[in-house]
C-alpha cells in the first residue's frame, strides 16, 4: 500500500530532478518499503477515508543531544507526506500534519522538523500555509 501511495510524490521528484530520480518502479519500491517499516524509529500514517488509502507520512522521533555546539532538543521529523494525485487539496494534508502535532505535543515535544524539494512548489505552499519556516537550506552545485 505504502509503495502505491508514494507512486505520485516519486513521480513528482522523477520529474522534477531526472538527474537524482530513477523511474518509478512499484516492485523495488515495495522491496525498500518493507525494509523501511522494519525501524522502529519511524512510524508510518495512512489517511483512509471511507476505506480507501488516500495518502500517508513517514515520521521519526529525533533525539538530538547537546554538544558544544548546539542545545539538546526532541524533534518529530516528517520523512514524507504524500497524498494520491485527484484527492489533492480537500484538507487531507492538513489532517495528517494535525495529526503529527498531536503526537508531538503527546511526546512533549514541540519542534517539528522536514524538508522537501526546493523545486517542489505545492509543498512549499502547503508547508507555509501550516506555518513552517526555513531555519536551514541544503543547496548544491553540480560540476
Amino acid at each position: 500500500m505504502l509503495a502505491r501511495l508514494n507512486k505520485h510524490i516519486h513521480e513528482l521528484h522523477v520529474t522534477l530532478y531526472p538527474e537524482l530520480f530513477v523511474t518509478y518502479n512499484f516492485e523495488g519500491i515495495r522491496e525498500s518499503f518493507k525494509q523501511l517499516v522494519m525501524n522502529e524509529n519511524r512510524a508510518y500514517l495512512v489517511l483512509e477515508d471511507m476505506g480507501e488509502a488516500l495518502g500517508y507520512a513517514c515520521i521519526e522521533i529525533i533525539e538530538y543531544p547537546e554538544d558544544t555546539i548546539t542545545k539538546e532538543r526532541r524533534s518529530v521529523l516528517v520523512h514524507d507526506l504524500s497524498i494520491i494525485e485527484g484527492q489533492k487539496r480537500r484538507g487531507y494534508g492538513s489532517h495528517l500534519m494535525n495529526h503529527i502535532y498531536e503526537i508531538a505535543r503527546s511526546k512533549g515535544i514541540d519542534l517539528i522538523e522536514l524538508s522537501y524539494f526546493a523545486n517542489n512548489e505545492h509543498a512549499s505552499n502547503f508547508y507555509n500555509k501550516q506555518g513552517f519556516v526555513d531555519y536551514r537550506k541544503i543547496a548544491y552545485k553540480k560540476l
